[in-house]
C-alpha cells in the first residue's frame, strides 16, 4: 500500500517541531532555567542554552538531510536523558505526561535516524 503521508515530509515535520522547541529554549531561557537539576554543575540558563542548541542542530541535520542518523540518535539521547533525570520523578507522582512526549519524541527520532541519509 502506496503511503499517504511520504516519509520526508514526515522527517520534515519532526525536524520542524525540534527546531521551534529549540528556538524556543532560546527565547525562554530565564523561565526554562528553573527547571535544571540542582545536581547540574553551572547556571541553569546555560543548559537550555545548549539543549536549545542541539534541538536546533538536529533539526538542520534532518532538514538537510546530512548527518541525519548521528543527528538522530544524539537527540534520542539527549531527550532520555530528559526522560531520566527531568520527568522519572513527576511520573512517579503521577505527572506522565512530559515522560511520555520525550519517550515518544526520542523513539520517532531513532526511527528517523535509522532511515539514513539519502
Amino acid at each position: 500500500m502506496k503511503a499517504l503521508i511520504p516519509t520526508r515530509v514526515a522527517e520534515m515535520l519532526f525536524a520542524l517541531a525540534m527546531g521551534t522547541f529549540g528556538v524556543l529554549h532560546f527565547m525562554h531561557a530565564d523561565m526554562m532555567g528553573g527547571m535544571v537539576p540542582s545536581f547540574m554543575p553551572g547556571e541553569g540558563k546555560i543548559w537550555i542554552y545548549v539543549t536549545g542548541a542541539g534541538l536546533v542542530a538536529a533539526a538542520i541535520a534532518i532538514l538537510i538531510n546530512k548527518y541525519k542518523t548521528m543527528a538522530c540518535y544524539l537527540l534520542a539521547a539527549m531527550l532520555l536523558v530528559f526522560v531520566f533525570t527531568l520527568h522519572f520523578k513527576p511520573a512517579m507522582d503521577g505527572n506522565l505526561g512530559n515522560l511520555l512526549k520525550d519517550t515518544g519524541l526520542a523513539m520517532a527520532a531513532i526511527i528517523i535516524g535509522n532511515s539514513g541519509s539519502k
